[in-house]
């Protein structure tokens, strides 16, 4: 078929859209919802992603976790919550271990008895306070361990560390809160009754999910001994093991185990009593729940397209035995089977086109404005093969009524009133 009886095609499917706006929008509705859907959650699942790789990156490069229990992807037993904690002698005598070039083991204080579990302390700085802070002791080498970045002020020194000096970071939000209209280095706080001097403060760190205050960033940083002083009850130790070269990680986290094993004497007909891990187990875990969404919209999807594909040839069938004649006209004049099966093809492919359009744009917009509540990311991808999955809807469910339009007797059809 040439260039020009194309085009002549396509404008004769948009007249017959213009010409039934309400038929026509209606059967393309099912097409429009199901693009919407595919563009809306490409997005959230796309900016999810985006966040949760950034996020990552804030844990540190080269980096192993080691703690009693796995933390990611698995609910921990009965047994693993009885597990003896790691000390910080263990941390320490991980140094030790070829390759390991930074060991950083931390505390957390966490408030089960408080409304919302973890932190739930108040700081006060003169006249004001902050809420639901959290509490972590940490020592000097967590800075380049855990490649936190100070945006002002300074990290305490391993002297400050050894005279469990009563000295503070602060994570960005706290900071703000407290001295919104001045300079915390050097200003005071006041936690669980003790007074602390604020030396620095920590940039604000990428969050995962959702929009708002982080509250990671609603923290507060003491050295490990001073940490000790406001609550000697928390003695679960988190160690972050920093290694010079990925290569090297399996022989790393091998001279952990065996070095564990020995202190921690677990024999060896037993399985390790520790668990260690890197930021690639939070990477499974997050790749297992995507799957799940990603399932989610294909399935909520394809039932949209399923229903707009079938308003399609419904369509296209009545628009067959309306043009019943004019068909019967077309073959009179020299028509052919190919051209007739072309032209209604193309008619239901244009309706499926022109609803692809209309959801990528209604999607697109919807993805723009969610981007204020949540992580959402345009995917020129997916919106690609939205638009292209339309086209194919149109011509999967065109064929039929193109065939059937094909295969008309001409003298019959001109014979139909």
């Amino acid at each position: 078929m040439r260039i020009s009886d194309s085009k002549e095609t396509i404008i004769i499917a948009l007249s017959t859209l213009r010409a039934n706006k309400l038929r026509s929008g209606l059967t393309i509705l099912g097409i429009v919802i199901g693009v919407i859907t595919v563009i809306v959650m490409s997005s959230v699942i796309n900016g999810l992603n985006t966040n949760v790789a950034q996020t990552i990156e804030q844990f540190g490069s080269n980096v192993l976790f080691v703690f009693r229990f796995p933390v990611f992807g698995t609910r921990p037993t009965l047994e693993m919550l009885s597990r003896k904690q790691l000390t910080y002698e263990d941390a320490m005598a991980l140094k030790a271990i070829p390759h390991v070039v930074g060991v950083a083991p931390t505390l957390t204080y966490v408030d089960y008895s408080s409304f919302g579990g973890a932190g739930m302390v108040t700081m006060k700085a003169g006249t004001r306070q902050v809420q639901n802070v959290g509490l972590e002791g940490d020592t000097a080498s967590s800075r380049d361990v855990n490649d936190w970045e100070i945006e002002n002020g300074r990290l305490y020194t391993d002297r400050e560390e050894e005279t469990h000096a009563n000295v503070t970071l602060l994570g960005h939000d706290a900071a703000n809160d407290l001295f919104p209209t001045e300079d915390p280095l050097g200003k005071e706080v006041n936690v669980s009754g003790l007074t602390f001097t604020v030396i620095g403060v920590i940039a604000k760190k990428k969050q995962a999910f959702g929009g708002g205050k982080n509250p990671d960033d609603n923290y507060a940083y003491f050295p490990i001994t001073t940490f000790r002083k406001l609550h000697p009850e928390v003695l679960d130790y988190w160690i972050t093991v920093k290694y010079d070269d990925p290569k090297n990680r399996p022989a790393i986290e091998e001279g952990i185990r065996e070095l564990l094993r020995v202190r921690r004497k677990v024999p060896n007909a037993k399985d390790d009593n520790f668990a260690i891990f890197g930021s690639d187990a939070l990477t499974r875990l997050w790749d297992q729940l995507t799957s799940g969404l990603f399932l989610l919209m294909f399935s909520l999807s394809s039932v949209g397209l399923m229903v707009g594909g079938v308003g399609v040839m419904n369509i296209m069938l009545v628009s067959v035995t309306e043009r019943t004649r004019e068909i019967g006209v077309r073959k009179a004049i020299g028509a052919t089977k190919r051209t007739i099966l072309f032209q209604f093809t193309l008619e239901a492919m244009t309706l499926c086109a022109v609803g692809g359009v209309i959801g990528i744009c209604a999607g697109s917009a919807l993805a723009l404005i969610m981007h204020l509540f949540l992580p959402s990311l345009l995917s020129p991808a997916w919106i690609v093969a939205a638009f292209i999955v339309s086209c194919a809807i149109g011509l999967i469910f065109g064929i039929y009524p193109a065939w059937k339009a094909a295969n008309l007797n001409p003298i019959e059809a001109l014979r139909y009133e």
